[in-house]
């Protein structure tokens, strides 16, 4: 059995994570559902979402609905609460050097963009989509494995762009208020539902979804804080199945 939710884990949330798990773990089990002790945290991603023993992961919209819908079950996502968007939904930030002045056009049309991962929603395919409106063809010039990856890329001087998700972003700003310092928002992508929740395709998504919103419901307020995550919300297949896919996205 395996249960992972890496998307978001970091240091200072790592406490708050597994007492998110345990609280989770206690609840399947009133459901009468197994499920590991620990969260998994050795695993790469591809591997634990297709793992065939998953009891809960979570994965981006970009992955699940161009390979891993139809081999998983989706549970739904967590509401992590971000301002002006319904809950379950998130955006992308577009960051810039916080001494460039540049406009977004400029910069994007000539300049270097960081992807953090080509299979990313929030890193490319939101961003490649609100170039696109802007009449801008959207080019990725490096890739650099992870979003914080991304904004150290522009705050280095790497890269004059990068997409982050705002969960990701508000992390660094409370986390690391220095690298945040060095940065700026200079746009918002439109909103998406967020990352979704996973398991084998056994599962039964209303029993892990009672589960879920049971634990969240158990946890202490400033367990639910560090997190950042409000509630949880049973969004359909059909969300984000209707976003559409970038092109390849080649560095």
């Amino acid at each position: 059995m395996l249960a992972a939710l890496p998307m978001y884990d970091r240091p200072e949330t790592a406490a708050a994570h597994d007492a998110l798990w345990s609280a989770i773990r206690s609840a399947l089990a009133a459901e009468g559902i197994a499920a590991p002790e620990t969260l998994g945290r050795e695993i790469g991603l591809w591997e634990g979402w297709e793992h065939p023993e998953l009891v809960l992961g979570q994965t981006c919209s970009l992955p699940y609905r161009t390979r891993l819908h139809g081999r998983v079950a989706l549970i739904g996502t967590f509401d992590y609460g971000l301002p002006g968007l319904e809950p379950g939904q998130y955006c992308s930030v577009i960051l810039a050097r916080h001494d460039d002045a540049s406009q977004d056009a400029e910069a994007l049309a000539r300049g270097r963009f960081a992807i953090n991962q080509p299979h990313s929603q929030s890193g490319w395919a939101a961003p490649y989509f609100w170039a696109r409106e802007q009449g801008i063809s959207l080019r990725p010039a490096l890739e650099t494995g992870g979003h914080r990856a991304s904004a150290l890329a522009v705050a280095e001087g790497r890269a004059d762009r990068a997409a982050l998700d705002a969960v990701t972003w508000r992390g660094i700003e409370q986390w690391e208020p220095a690298l945040a310092a060095r940065l700026r928002v200079t746009a918002q992508t439109p909103a998406t539902p967020a990352l979704p929740l996973i398991a084998a395709t056994r599962t039964d998504p209303l029993r892990h979804g009672r589960a879920i919103a049971a634990a969240l419901a158990a946890l202490p307020a400033s367990t639910r804080a560090t997190l950042g995550i409000a509630g949880f919300v049973p969004i359909p297949a059909a969300a984000y199945l209707a976003l559409p896919n970038p092109p390849a996205a080649a560095p």
